[in-house]
């Protein structure tokens, strides 16, 4: 049996990347899965390749009337929700705090932090009632350190979804309702290249370089990969963790552990021998 039998979940961002991953293994857990995003061809042929337990609605979740919309079809399809993954996300402002504009600014937080409250605002009602579900966010080690993203934006922002997501979790678990986020590490996805100016389409392409340049930055010698947030995600998601609520899981191979043991024992001895000992 799936983890995930009888359950329905709706996955934002789920055009590419990791949301598309998550919500194929998902659905190879047992679940029914409804994809949104703004990108329809994509969307379509990720729910395509699902099969007759997958739905994309094509939807922008920085806008109330489209989770409205969402969440309606959602009960109409599959008669019941289960979990939510607020995934949904993309590159925010570069460069100095001096140089940001205001306008970019707000499309970040929109796109990065709005998203997430309005879709634990309205599928929060739903579970409430049932006395049951589990609400998953995508948070980011960005949002535990400085300088882990191209975007101090970014950074920020993904620290306001982790500790929303606590936030919620002290309100809704009276309710037996789970609040938890997932903060990835460096996973090979087009996000980065996103970042610094290439067309999504295009960055969605080159996973595997990325891959291999991400492959080193952690104790563990490999880079990070979608299955690993999925995967992840399928445990908050599942009644395995019913008794875990606010708490932010770091997926990232090591990477915000310390300094890597390797390069900190050949600094001690290029230290050593500057020394003379």
């Amino acid at each position: 049996m799936g983890q995930l039998d009888g359950k329905v979940a709706i996955i934002t961002g789920a055009t590419s990347g990791i949301g598309a991953r998550t919500a194929e293994i998902f659905a190879e857990e047992g679940a029914k899965v409804v994809l949104t995003g703004r990108r329809e061809a994509e969307g379509q042929a990720v729910a395509s390749g699902i099969g007759a337990n997958a739905l994309f609605i094509k939807a922008d979740a920085t806008l109330e009337d489209d989770w409205r919309r969402v969440i309606a079809a959602t009960l109409q399809k599959f008669g019941r929700l289960d979990a939510l993954f607020n995934n949904a996300g993309g590159p925010a402002p570069t460069g100095s705090i001096t140089t940001v504009s205001v306008e970019g600014f707000d499309a970040a937080m929109a796109l990065l932090v709005r998203s997430v409250m309005l879709g634990i605002k309205h599928a929060a009602p739903i579970l409430m009632q049932q006395r049951s579900g589990s609400i998953i966010n995508n948070g980011s080690i960005a949002g535990h350190q400085a300088g882990y993203s191209s975007s101090m934006i970014y950074g920020a922002a993904k620290a306001a979804v982790n500790h929303l997501s606590r936030c919620a979790a002290m309100e809704l678990g009276e309710h037996n309702v789970r609040v938890n986020s997932i903060s990835p590490g460096a996973i090979a996805t087009g996000i980065l290249a996103k970042a610094l100016g290439m067309d999504a389409d295009k960055a969605d392409k080159i996973a595997s370089e990325m891959a291999r340049r991400s492959a080193k930055v952690q104790p563990i010698p490999r880079a990070g990969i979608t299955d690993d947030i999925a995967h992840t995600a399928v445990f908050l998601a599942s009644d395995k963790s019913s008794f875990i609520n606010g708490i932010d899981i770091i997926v990232d191979g090591g990477l915000l552990g310390g300094r890597q043991y390797t390069p900190h024992q050949e600094s001690l001895k290029a230290m050593k021998g500057a020394l003379g000992l």
